[in-house]
């Protein structure tokens, strides 16, 4: 018996009474009004999600959930996992049989078909750690490890949030026509060059490596192939951008937008770093190379950014413009060449991996940091229209700040100011900041 639950039963028994939160077990559980808790493993009888806080009266549909699991399924390439999955949802809860949202818990399943788990279970990975992977962890905390397929450290873990993450696009798009895209940029060092403005959807699975950039997919692919066909694996870099997001979503200090956005992303399996708009490489610029400028849009009259060095957010809260964010992912753990490791119980030995993975992660990891980031995003949303926006803002149109961002306007159009004076020496600031 735990302490908590000690010391709830002898305050019931002096009859004192104690309020207490139950929430999922921990590590589970994401975000704090749109509230995903996601269950199941690789080789157990299904994996799913529970979605709390969805809004009512949401029109989504089995199909629409359907096309952004079939995105992330294995097996869709030579160059993805083989194991064969038709992953096909099915929603248990909260859902009208008209496919209206009814505001309660929806609970959505996908059962395993095709687990094998004798990959596992009949050779050397039973006993022996498989170096970088999350066996020898999961067994240093838990003192007990699901050996087949990786229980809940397999990507498979990831279907119930990008079902999740299905509800929340649909729910973005009706708010403000807002669209989360993702799409490979970067395979070790092949780079690509595409336009984060305008790609669309269409653009990134129009390979297999889901890079909008033609030219540079196909030497991603080569050198993937290169690195599949020696029993390696390979890591790179996914880009996802967010448009037409609002300005004033993310708090400051703690839970800054970007912030929200690390934790999202970074508890992908695989992922090892992550940047917020220029990110590291911003590090190499001046100040005044990497400010984004201000200027009024002139036929909108909203504030806007000549460039968007960040990332479409400021001070931990969006500006409007477009969120971008970078995350990398390591190079498959489970690879066929042989490896020095340990067995459980200390033994030095050389491991062979075995059962089917990807040889890089990168095209199916596309849906899951769309899905991260929609989620992100949404919760984001909520919080902004409860604390800021549950009454009005009445002020006179003078007194608000000026409409800011993409999709912003300001009423009546741009502001017309009379100029009084020749002099266009820059504005002098005195600034006295810690």
């Amino acid at each position: 018996m735990n302490f908590k639950a000690a010391a709830l039963l002898l305050a019931s028994a002096a009859g004192v009474t104690e309020a207490f939160t139950l929430t999922m077990g921990t590590g589970n559980s994401f975000g704090r009004v749109f509230r995903i808790s996601t269950w199941g493993e690789s080789h157990g009888g299904g994996v799913g999600v529970t979605l709390d806080g969805c809004p009512p009266r949401v029109q989504i549909t089995r199909d629409e959930i359907q096309v952004d699991l079939d995105r992330r399924r294995p097996g869709q390439s030579r160059i993805t996992t083989p194991r064969n999955e038709a992953d096909a949802v099915e929603i248990l809860s909260g859902v009208t049989p008209d496919d209206i949202t009814t505001g309660t818990p929806i609970a959505m399943l996908v059962r395993n078909k095709d687990q094998r788990s004798g990959d596992y279970l009949d050779n050397d990975m039973n006993v022996a750690y498989r170096p970088s992977h999350a066996d020898a962890t999961y067994d240093a905390k838990y003192g007990v490890r699901a050996i087949a397929g990786g229980g809940r450290s397999s990507a498979r873990e990831t279907i119930g949030r990008v079902a999740a993450g299905a509800v929340a696009r649909k729910i973005l798009r009706q708010f403000n026509g807002i669209e989360v895209l993702a799409y490979v940029s970067k395979v070790q060092d092949i780079g690509c060059d595409v336009d984060d403005d305008t790609f669309t959807m269409e653009d990134v699975d129009s390979n297999i490596v889901r890079c909008p950039d033609g030219e540079a997919a196909e030497k991603m692919l080569e050198r993937i192939d290169e690195i599949r066909k020696a029993g390696n694996s390979i890591g790179g870099v996914v880009t996802c951008v967010a448009r037409n997001v609002p300005a004033g979503l993310g708090s400051p200090v703690f839970d800054k937008l970007e912030a929200d956005l690390a934790k999202a992303c970074m508890s992908i399996p695989a992922a090892k770093g992550f940047e917020s708009g220029d990110g590291f490489e911003g590090t190499l610029l001046s100040g005044k190379d990497h400010n984004d400028e201000f200027y009024i849009d002139p036929v909108t009259g909203a504030t806007r950014t000549k460039t968007n060095r960040s990332g479409g957010i400021q001070g931990g809260i969006s500006n409007g413009e477009n969120v971008v964010v970078h995350v990398a992912f390591k190079p498959t753990s489970t690879i066929g060449q042989k490896q020095s490791t340990v067995t459980r119980d200390g033994k030095e030995v050389e491991l062979r991996g075995k059962g089917r993975h990807d040889p890089c992660v990168l095209p199916r990891a596309v849906p899951m940091v769309e899905a991260m980031v929609a989620l992100t995003i949404v919760d984001a949303l909520m919080l902004q229209q409860a604390q800021c926006e549950l009454f009005p803002n009445e002020a006179a149109a003078d007194a608000k700040p000026n409409p800011m961002g993409t999709t912003a306007e300001r009423e009546g159009g741009p502001r017309e100011f009379v100029k009084v004076s020749g002099d266009d020496k820059p504005i002098s600031q005195q600034i006295d900041e810690e």
